[in-house]
């Protein structure tokens, strides 16, 4: 009665029972329920001990408690005391487990008194400061618990700078291919008058010279700390000065095809041959990106976002595009115009002009929609700054691709070889 009296007080005190322990009433000559007791009282992490007996076990007790001389604090009390004296008690808490550190909180064991229990760390991105916590504290959102859990620190801010590797890496590389790309519009501008320079059209030649440089340059709008500017700026940029490169290797295509079908007698393509055409296509196909374009700023524009939930360690600072349809009408546009320069490339392949470009424009056209291809899957399963080298990466590889298909072999006529850059050797035999 007076036990469990006890023991309502000591749980509403917060106090942990160790152990509880009936002693028979021949406890003197039962030398089992000695032992019993005394290794209880041994193994226990109980400060206190409290006896409750009348005078006649007081030898019993006595034993028990000068066989071990235990480092506790032993109450002595009758049975026939009333409980209104437990009122005024004070227990020095009872454990049987360590108490938890900083850093850790109190996770319960199933079936055992409420003062048994397991330190469990703190998980990511929460802290403790105190010992013996019930829970763990989350930390804000700008912020992830450090290394002992013990605290919030300011997580790390994550986008593709110019001081990283990679972004003074990419952008080095954009700003070389971008001043190739000038270099060889003066030689084209210098020797315009030449067979060479003449024969696919000059005028595509130079516009695809500026438009590829233009690409160059555009990336250097996806490197540094995300701006409103800047994200409205970088993918429109991109998607119209790429859809000029590409409907101009289209338009030279078309402008051979034409070419070579209009020397066929009684043929009707003889009012198409010359350079408005091809512009007119450019501009068609450029307008229709424009309009794209257009619809998107004004339908859901990008803006710069702070994304704290991709890693727990990281404020990953991006441009979100605002609409993923859009962006991916863009690359889905430029990808079909070129397929049909590619298709087209590959159908005058085998004309007999001497400067035919359609072979070169081929093996560029299979490189744009081979790395384009790849930039999908690529593109979806990158975060962060990785996610702006890939496509980046895309924007240099596919342009340089194309640079270096067309461009480099009419250079190495024109310096290496100039007695092929000449009338006679224009039309092949």
């Amino acid at each position: 009665m007076v036990i469990n009296r006890l023991e309502k007080v000591m749980s509403k005190d917060g106090v942990c029972l160790a152990f509880r322990f009936t002693m028979k009433r021949r406890c003197l000559s039962n030398k089992a329920d000695i032992k019993t007791i005394r290794e209880q009282i041994y193994r226990s992490t109980a400060k206190v001990v409290i006896l409750f007996s009348s005078s006649k076990y007081f030898t019993c007790i006595g034993i028990i408690y000068e066989s071990k001389k235990l480092p506790k604090i032993w109450i002595a009390t009758s049975s026939f005391f009333h409980s209104v004296e437990l009122q005024h008690l004070r227990f020095v808490h009872s454990r049987c487990s360590e108490p938890c550190k900083p850093g850790f909180r109190k996770a319960k064991v199933e079936g055992a008194p409420s003062c048994c229990y397991n330190c469990v760390l703190c998980a990511d991105g929460e802290m403790s400061n105190i010992t013996d916590a019930q829970s763990c504290m989350k930390c804000s959102k700008y912020a992830k618990s450090n290394v002992g859990r013990n605290g919030c620190i300011p997580r790390n801010i994550n986008y593709l700078s110019y001081g990283d590797q990679l972004g003074s890496t990419l952008s080095s590389i954009s700003v070389i291919l971008s001043v190739t790309c000038a270099v060889i519009l003066g030689i084209f501008i210098k020797y315009r008058e030449t067979p060479i320079v003449r024969a696919n059209n000059r005028y595509l030649s130079c516009l695809l010279l500026i438009s590829l440089m233009l690409c160059f340059l555009c990336t250097l709008l996806f490197i540094g700390r995300p701006t409103q500017i800047c994200c409205l700026l970088r993918q429109v940029t991109f998607g119209i000065v790429f859809t000029i490169s590409v409907s101009s290797v289209l338009a030279k295509t078309l402008t051979v095809i034409i070419a070579f079908n209009a020397t066929k007698p009684g043929s009707k393509l003889k009012k198409y041959v010359g350079t408005q055409l091809a512009i007119i296509l450019v501009i068609v196909c450029s307008l229709v990106e424009i309009v794209i374009s257009s619809v998107w700023l004004a339908s859901n524009p990008p803006f710069p976002e702070a994304d704290t939930l991709s890693d727990p360690d990281y404020i990953i600072l991006m441009c979100n595009e605002g609409s993923d349809f859009f962006f991916f009408c863009i690359i889905g546009y430029i990808g079909t115009l070129a397929l049909l320069s590619f298709i087209a490339a590959f159908l005058a392949k085998d004309f007999p002009d001497r400067f035919n470009e359609a072979k070169n424009i081929t093996f560029s056209m299979l490189g744009f929609c081979s790395v384009w291809g790849a930039f999908v899957p690529a593109y979806l399963s990158s975060k962060g700054s990785r996610m702006v080298a890939v496509e980046i990466f895309a924007i240099l590889s596919s342009s340089a691709g194309l640079l270096g298909c067309i461009f480099i072999p009419k250079c190495y006529i024109l310096f290496l070889r100039p007695e092929l850059n000449t009338k006679a050797n224009v039309i092949r035999k």
